[in-house]
């Protein structure tokens, strides 16, 4: 029990620093044959003004430092988790082809995974380096069955009452709307150094040219997405449109984005539906800006992947309840799995 304590010290602490530096680093995650690699990048600049002119409304201001993924999770890292976790565990996270859709490569967003099973992938990064999970799941259950609230009395170590949703000992996590609103459209340099936010997730307030690969380095320069582009051009991941102000790519675009927040922002039930953001590869431009969140259900979807989010273990932020329309699933073009609804039991 002492090595394992103290090596998880470790690890925490390691994190931590990479938090709080300019550059958040790469981590190694899976054993063998079956490692891969994530680069998180610094959100910075903790205790930052709230944007007043997106949805939700407030939105963006986030009290801490923290890091997020540089690029959406890839086909490849799902694949590397059922090697080293899920197969074994019964806890497999099954993709559908998507030859039509430009390939089903290693570098292509990982898409048809359901915010329970993103969720898994998540609690799997952290309990793989002997750190706290962050998502409570009944026992002896499926991937894709709902989490449950973290509890006051039964879960002193990981309630927090600001999120249930959330384990205030977590590390890796999925990020909330206001961590992913932050990563996107906030630049600490914007307003002669005052900071402020952007319309589009590449630093600016036009509309970004709609390209069917780019890494913010084309003709284009760093206003670029990947929309308005044939069925079959999704992009890979580190392909997917110009940064934002922190050096996150492809946060519009490509493919839409699972929120660990719920459709209400309150987090407080667990079937409740959640906040997806970015727009899609196949759609036009209407859904890529800061003024577009949909609300969706808890299920596997051609065009919805994820990225992920690291904190240090503080408690994570308070919900602010908005005025919320959910939008009605045909405008946002998700498609169903052929597998429908998630499973239960």
């Amino acid at each position: 029990m002492k090595s394992l304590f103290f090596g998880c010290a470790t690890i925490v602490g390691s994190i931590f620093m990479m938090v709080n530096s300019s550059s958040a680093g790469t981590i190694t995650f899976g054993s063998g044959a079956n490692q891969f690699n994530m680069e998180f990048v610094t959100i910075g600049n903790p205790g930052n003004t709230a944007d007043n002119t997106g949805i939700p409304n407030p939105a963006g201001s986030v009290g801490y430092s923290y890091g997020i993924a540089k690029y959406e999770v890839s086909r490849d890292m799902i694949t590397k988790y059922n090697v080293n976790f899920g197969n074994a565990n019964f806890l497999t996270i099954s993709m559908e082809n998507m030859v039509d859709y430009g390939g089903s490569g290693p570098d292509q967003p990982a898409t048809w995974v359901s915010w329970s099973e993103a969720a898994r992938f998540v609690n799997w990064l952290n309990t793989s380096k002997n750190l706290p999970a962050a998502y409570k799941f009944p026992q002896n259950s499926g991937a894709n069955n709902d989490i449950l609230l973290w509890d006051p009395l039964l879960d002193p170590l990981d309630y927090n009452e600001k999120n249930p949703y959330r384990s205030k000992r977590a590390t890796f996590v999925l990020p909330s709307y206001n961590e992913w609103y932050k990563a996107a459209y906030y630049d600490p340099n914007k307003n002669g150094g005052v900071g402020g936010y952007w319309k589009y997730a590449t630093k600016s307030d036009t509309l970004p040219v709609p390209v069917a690969s780019g890494d913010g380095t084309g003709i284009n320069g760093n206003n670029e997405a990947v929309f308005s582009q044939l069925p079959s051009d999704l992009a890979k991941v580190n392909k997917s449109g110009g940064l934002s102000a922190f050096g996150v790519m492809g946060l519009e675009g490509n493919v839409w984005e699972w929120e660990e927040s719920s459709g209400d922002l309150m987090n407080t039930n667990p079937a409740a539906f959640r906040g997806v953001r970015g727009g899609r590869w196949d759609q036009g431009p209407e859904n890529l800006s800061s003024s577009v969140r949909l609300v969706v259900p808890n299920n596997e979807y051609l065009s919805v992947g994820f990225r992920v989010a690291m904190v240090t273990p503080t408690g994570g932020e308070v919900p602010e309840p908005t005025s919320m329309a959910i939008f009605g699933l045909g405008a946002l073009g998700l498609a169903y799995s052929s597998r429908g609804k998630r499973k239960r039991g």
